[in-house]
Parts: structure tokens; sequence; C-alpha cells
């Protein structure tokens, strides 16, 4: 119980929601203002509750407009499965809240204006929060999915790529038939300065995943997978097929047919632990 509890001091608000805030507080509109801060509070605590149900470790969390983003201190090595909940825990919060609000009218209890502003909103914060797209919701289930098929590097590769082309698509449809929405401007900027920064920092991430697994972060690890790699490889070459969910055990092919087989740690160990950052498994070896 305390560890749902400790979620609730994680939160935070973004300076995005605090000017919608202002805005709402100047036009009068403070009722509406509430309901879309209940609805994007329950939507985040979808998301952190199921974190802390599974024990990790979480930030910060910070409110948006659209959602929020929960900080994680967790770098791609938990459970496929786990990730799947932790991330969909957030959007199908929308689903009993609208059936609440559903009831809530239908009983005379909520004012029609209310009613419709508070169904719109869900509806609308939970098709953008699923659009294929980095950071949002859509965009980390489309990374959990890549993962299944794919090492890790490549993946988050693909996925990068992936929301970009989305991204435009979005962009190209505010430009053409939405181009007076502010609002959608202000989401766009946020969702192209996340992009850049994701892109930007992506083999820093790389490095975060591969350290949590050399740290003995390894209760993600569903199956064991063997690695065929040349003894002239690098080590850094190796670690881009390290996928999530396995435990790789490295088989090394040498020059003259001969070949040895390395645990995923040694490899580790000689990259973070002795600073061999560009040793072959060939020198790794002699």
């Amino acid at each position: 119980m305390i560890k749902y509890r400790d979620v609730l001091t994680k939160i935070s608000v973004h300076p995005l929601f605090w000017v919608i805030i202002v805005i709402g507080i100047f036009t009068a509109r403070f009722k509406e203002l509430l309901l879309l801060f209940c609805i994007v509070l329950i939507h985040e605590l979808g998301h952190a509750f199921a974190a802390a149900h599974y024990n990790w470790r979480i930030k910060k969390i910070e409110l948006l407009p659209f959602g929020g983003v929960a900080e994680l201190e967790e770098h791609g090595n938990k459970s496929l499965k786990e990730e799947l909940v932790v991330v969909i825990a957030g959007p199908i919060q929308h689903i009993w809240m609208m059936v609440v609000g559903y009831m809530l009218f239908e009983a005379g209890w909520l004012h029609a204006d209310l009613y419709y502003f508070f169904m719109w909103n869900n509806i609308i914060i939970l098709a953008f929060n699923l659009l294929p797209i980095w950071p949002l919701d859509g965009g980390k289930v489309l990374f959990n999915v890549l993962s299944y098929r794919f090492p890790y590097l490549q993946a988050h590769e693909k996925m990068m790529k992936l929301s970009c082309v989305f991204f435009s698509v979005i962009l190209v449809w505010q430009l053409l038939w939405n181009s007076n929405n502010i609002m959608m401007w202000v989401l766009l900027i946020f969702l192209a300065v996340s992009l850049y920064q994701e892109w930007k920092q992506r083999r820093y991430a790389f490095m975060r995943f591969l350290l949590e697994r050399y740290y003995g972060n390894k209760r993600g690890i569903e199956k064991i997978a063997p690695i065929e790699v040349q003894s002239e490889d690098h080590l850094y070459k190796i670690f881009t097929k390290f996928r999530r969910g396995y435990k790789h055990s490295i088989i090394v092919r040498g020059k003259y047919k001969e070949h040895y087989t390395l645990d995923e740690n040694e490899l580790l160990y000689a990259y973070f632990t002795e600073k061999r950052t560009t040793s072959s498994v060939e020198e790794l070896i002699g």
C-alpha cells in the first residue's frame, strides 16, 4: 500500500499545463479545467500504479494537457509483458471514466455541457495518446512490438523513424486542415522536441540498457538466445545484437574453424569494468 501512496509524491505539473490553467481562470472555465485536470491525472496514475505494482522505480510524473510523462529509472530490461501492461494502463482508464460520466449524466448529476466536454476530452486524449509517435503511449507500444522482432538498438531506431513518419503525416494534416488550432501546434512542438531529444540521446539510452544488464537486472529475461560472431568483431558490434527479454551466449567463430562460447557478462565486464571499449573478441580471448 505504501508504494502506491508514494506514487502521489512524484507528481508535478508541466509548465504547459500551467498555461492552460491560467487561460482557464481568465476565461471563467474553472469547472472544465478541473475536469481536464482529473482526466489527465487519472490517465497518468494508471501508468504509475501499474509501474508500482511491478516495483518499477518511478522518478517523476509530469502532467501535460494531453496526458503526462512518467520518468522511470528503467532502461529496457523489464519483460515486454510488464512494459505493455504499464503502457496500456493509462489509456484504459478513459473507458471506465466515460462509462461513469455517462451514468452520472443519465442520473441527472452532470450538466449536459460538462458531460459533452468530459466525454470529448476523454476521446481526444485517448486518441492522441494512441498515436504511434514517441513518447506517446502508442509510440511505446510500437517500440514494444518492434522489440519482439529486432535487437534493442535496431528496434529503437526503427521506432524513432516510424514515429517521424507518423509525425510528418499529422503535421501535414495540421498545415492543410487544422492550421488555426493553436493548442495542436503547441502539442506538435512538444512532440518534435521530444523526438529530437530521444534521437540525439539514442546511444546514451543504449548504454543504459547495457549497463542495467551488466549490473544484474535480469528480471525481464525470458529466453536464452545464442549470438554467432566472428573473432574479429568488436564488442560494441556484438552488443548491437542484444535483444530485450533474452540472455545471450556468444558463440565466437575463429579464423581456423575453432570456436569459443562466452557469456554476455564476460563481454559487458570487459567493456565497462576493464574499459576495453575498442577491443575485438579475439583480443578478449587472447
